[in-house]
């Protein structure tokens, strides 16, 4: 029988319920942490997450449940964090449990807001975790998909190949296929990036821009999230590959993209605030957005469309004339 490490997952949301639904299928115990009671009380009854990707029915012997975040880090030597990035620090906040010696891994995309890093980043350069202890879990993978048993592909990131591999075997199934790399703060950018690029694929669609604008916006969109990680993290990397081209275009395109979503909201006319409320979930590329234009400042990366969709959401400038603006520059 193969021994496996133990894994805590941290969060409540979709992508938290489907890396439990994942990792439930190899391991015979998984922690997991969520602030919501209730929702805890609704899976230990009735055996799934009532917010979240409902349809997916959980083996309850397999689940340690807790809304102390500190018994599921004590429990665990792999963490996975899939929370949020806005809300990242003030759950790390209530640990009083050591993360030294633990694995952590993301499945956050986007850029924690007090220190302006990326998630794996901050693990570092905060918790002094060594980067061959810090992971990253990318797409291109959609939680509702993952939920209806499609095929999916997972990219794992870490500076120790080992454990990356390790995680990819957990995460492994009959629908779920994961590769490795040692890209771990470009997949990390890329992952965060794209969520950019389709809050702008969204507005171009809520603004009655057609598919062939759309294949512009993307292919422009792939060519400018490689300029801003070559700024930040130069090294040999194929920007094609799925964790960066694939992850930006089923996040640009797909019918389950929140980020799509909102920008279509935006594009339509709602407010920034309206679409939040109308939506009830976290739109990730909405912080990325800020945080990727403060970082730029420094960088100086060509990043039209990022500054487009920034100008739009913390500006207040009308879409239409953005837009307009934007396609001039677009080839």
């Amino acid at each position: 029988m193969a021994v496996y490490p133990k894994f805590a997952v941290i969060g409540g949301g979709s992508w938290a319920t489907a890396i439990a639904k994942m990792l439930c299928v190899n391991l015979p115990e998984i922690a997991w942490y969520m602030r919501n009671e209730e929702a805890i009380e609704h899976i230990k009854t009735l055996h799934h997450n009532p917010n979240y990707l409902s349809s997916v029915e959980f083996n309850i012997e397999k689940l340690k449940l807790t809304s102390d975040i500190n018994e599921a880090v004590s429990y665990a030597d792999y963490i996975i964090f899939a929370i949020p990035s806005a809300f990242l620090n003030n759950e790390l906040q209530k640990l009083t449990s050591s993360l030294e010696g633990k694995v952590i891994f993301s499945a956050i995309k986007g850029i924690v807001p007090e220190t302006s890093l990326i998630v794996g980043e901050h693990f570092n350069k905060t918790y002094q975790i060594p980067y061959d202890n810090i992971g990253v879990i990318t797409g291109p993978c959609h939680a509702e998909e993952v939920a209806l048993e499609r095929l999916s592909y997972l990219t794992i990131a870490c500076g120790d190949p080992n454990k990356a591999r390790m995680v990819a075997k957990c995460l492994s199934g009959n629908y779920i296929k994961a590769k490795i790399t040692d890209d771990i703060i470009g997949t990390e950018y890329a992952a965060m990036l794209k969520n950019i690029y389709a809050i702008a694929a969204g507005m171009a669609h809520g603004l009655g821009y057609g598919d062939n604008f759309q294949s512009v916006l993307m292919s422009n969109s792939i060519r400018e999230m490689k300029k801003f990680i070559r700024k930040v993290h130069k090294m040999k990397r194929n920007i094609n590959n799925s964790a960066y081209l694939g992850d930006l275009l089923v996040t640009g395109y797909s019918v389950f993209s929140r980020n799509r979503m909102f920008g279509n909201m935006i594009g339509k006319g709602y407010t920034v605030k309206a679409a939040q409320m109308e939506m009830s979930m976290v739109a990730e590329g909405y912080y990325a957005t800020k945080s990727a234009y403060q970082l730029n400042q420094e960088y100086q990366a060509q990043t039209p469309i990022i500054d487009a969709v920034y100008s739009i959401l913390y500006e207040g400038k009308e879409a239409k004339k953005v837009f307009k603006k934007l396609t001039d520059r677009l080839d």
